[in-house]
């Protein structure tokens, strides 16, 4: 087990934060919901909503080439950046795999750093992805050993720590929990390894587990009809929460996508629909009650997921304003689904696809092309997307109503694995398919940097990537410009409007993160966390891009 404390590095700052008053860090719950305070970043995509989006225009299309780094500090870690960094008066709050930072937001500076302490024998690659969790005083995040740990933002001690699932059943945890109308809600990874999907509500203050909400119904309960009868395969059926959720505050409903069915192998489950595996549930955050779903994938034999967060958005469709959650799902498809009672209203396809062609909007479900049956009938078959972006968050701008995407386009090759004749083991991978890496030439298209209109599928613009795709999460400005960056280590701005890329600097290592904005007395800066790492981009890049976690911080030189 854990031990009871984590040992906390300080330094002259921590002394300054402890001489502030208490209600310096004692974050509310209004704090949370105004994401219109430039001076701080309180949550994932800058906002409840998930846009990735600001208004700030310091910085824009006509002096861009002005940025330069202020500052950049080391966090620590080969294992790689996917996290984006928090903002709370003045201190900058950073995760990764290996540690916990507060840092001056002016200079970089540490004030402390907390490591995680996993527990001996665990196995695996520790990452993070999503963001800290800032309420009320605490910084909240996830270890990979299946730990939510609470820390008190001025010192880094721990405050609690809860552990919830078991390494050795398969579990694992990588994603960023939320605070939705005082509760902490937290999710899980391992959804090739014979785990049972769950969302977790947690007391913020003293560490309570509130509820529990399965992704995969026991028998008898609503959805237990998409599984097969007499059969326990519903116990080891996937369904894991690996990202984070949206929180609609007017609705008080908290939107979160599920992950794959287990196995992909259709066949242990019936080649049912496998309720509510990649799906997104609409739940409330005090009860766990599912209040609306919708599978995007039903019986999902490609592992695209439905984990991708959902952008909540407002928008004027049939001449009237309805409330609308927007996903890029990893299936190819770009959804707009209505938020009141999880419908669908549109889905394009945002990248190559050819496991289906296109979204029966009156059923909500992909019309399949034959991918399906040669692959059912123990066919290697080669499938778009295998993913249509890579777990990163992608952005909205409710100016231009359009979405800022880095796509995949890179197959997934698989086929029917032979029986084993050997007895599942529980934690063990399980996911019934053999499969290879696609062949991949210079100069292949890998991807695009995409803006498209959610409603029409249209794609105002679209940049190719060639050789590597992006591994970088999206951020829009009022000032014009996307910002993101490449596996390469680029972080780069474009022109919202043309795609043009108006602006590179080359960090240390590859750009897997997602850039965040803000002002400090009020300038404005932008910063970015750079460290390759991730399953996928370390395959792409392993023998061409160092490892090193850095956190860099951009801001205007003055005329």
């Amino acid at each position: 087990m854990k031990k009871a404390c984590l040992v906390t590095t300080v330094t002259a700052g921590t002394a300054l934060l402890l001489s502030m008053s208490g209600e310096v860090f004692a974050q509310t719950t209004d704090e949370l919901l105004n994401d219109r305070d430039t001076e701080n970043v309180l949550t994932h995509s800058m906002g409840y909503a998930r846009w990735s989006y600001s208004p700030l225009a310091q910085i824009n299309t006509s002096n861009i080439k002005r940025l330069v780094p202020i500052w950049s500090t080391s966090v620590m870690n080969d294992l790689g950046e996917l996290a984006a960094p928090l903002i709370y008066n003045g201190v900058m709050y950073v995760i990764n795999g290996k540690w916990t930072f507060a840092l001056d937001v002016a200079t970089g500076r540490q004030i402390w750093r907390t490591p995680v302490e996993l527990e001996p024998g665990t196995r695996g690659a520790p990452i993070n992805r999503g963001a800290p969790v800032l309420f009320n005083g605490k910084l909240f995040r996830v270890t990979f050993d299946n730990h939510v740990v609470a820390l008190d933002m001025k010192t880094g001690q721990q405050v609690w720590n809860q552990k919830f699932a078991e390494r050795k059943e398969g579990y694992f945890a990588t994603g960023a929990p939320i605070v939705a109308n005082g509760v902490l809600i937290s999710g899980m990874a391992g959804g090739e390894s014979t785990t049972r999907g769950f969302l977790d509500a947690w007391d913020p203050e003293a560490g309570k587990k509130l509820w529990r909400r399965y992704t995969i119904p026991s028998p008898g309960e609503p959805g237990s009809e998409t599984w097969p009868e007499h059969s326990d395969a519903w116990m080891y059926g996937g369904g894991p929460t690996w990202r984070s959720g949206s929180y609609d505050p007017e609705l008080d409903l908290v939107y979160w996508g599920t992950g794959n069915a287990e196995p992909y192998d259709p066949r242990p489950r019936g080649a049912l629909d496998s309720l509510f595996t990649s799906s997104v549930l609409a739940i409330r955050p005090k009860t766990g009650e599912l209040v609306c779903y919708f599978q995007y994938t039903p019986n999902d034999v490609y592992d695209v997921d439905g984990t991708d967060e959902q952008v909540l958005a407002d928008l004027r469709i049939g001449g009237q304003q309805r409330k609308v959650m927007i996903q890029a799902n990893k299936n190819g498809f770009l959804y707009v689904l209505d938020r009141t009672n999880c419908k669908p209203i549109a889905a394009h396809p945002y990248t190559q696809v050819n496991w289906a062609t296109h979204i029966d909007l009156k059923t909500g479900v992909p019309v399949l092309t034959d991918v399906y049956k040669r692959f059912v009938a123990g066919e290697e078959v080669q499938i778009y997307p295998s993913r249509g972006t890579n777990a990163v968050p992608i952005a909205f701008d409710p100016n231009t109503e359009l979405i800022y995407a880095s796509t995949w386009n890179v197959p997934r090759i698989q086929k029917l694995a032979p029986p084993s004749g050997k007895p599942q083991v529980i934690g063990a991978g399980s996911t019934g398919i053999m499969s290879r890496n696609p062949p991949i030439r210079p100069g292949d298209v890998l991807g695009h940097f995409i803006a498209i209109d959610p409603l029409t599928g249209q794609k105002k613009w679209e940049v190719p990537l060639t050789d590597l795709p992006s591994s970088a999460g999206m951020l829009v400005t009022g000032g014009g410009l996307v910002f993101t960056g490449l596996l390469t280590g680029e972080f780069i701005a474009l022109d919202e409007a043309t795609g043009k890329t108006l602006y590179q600097f080359k960090t240390g290592s590859s750009i897997n993160a997602t850039a965040i904005t803000y002002t400090h007395n009020g300038r404005q800066f932008v910063t970015i966390a750079s460290g390759r790492g991730g399953t996928l981009a370390s395959r792409y890049t392993a023998d061409k891009v160092p490892t090193g976690g850095s956190i860099w911080t951009f801001a205007l030189l003055p005329e």
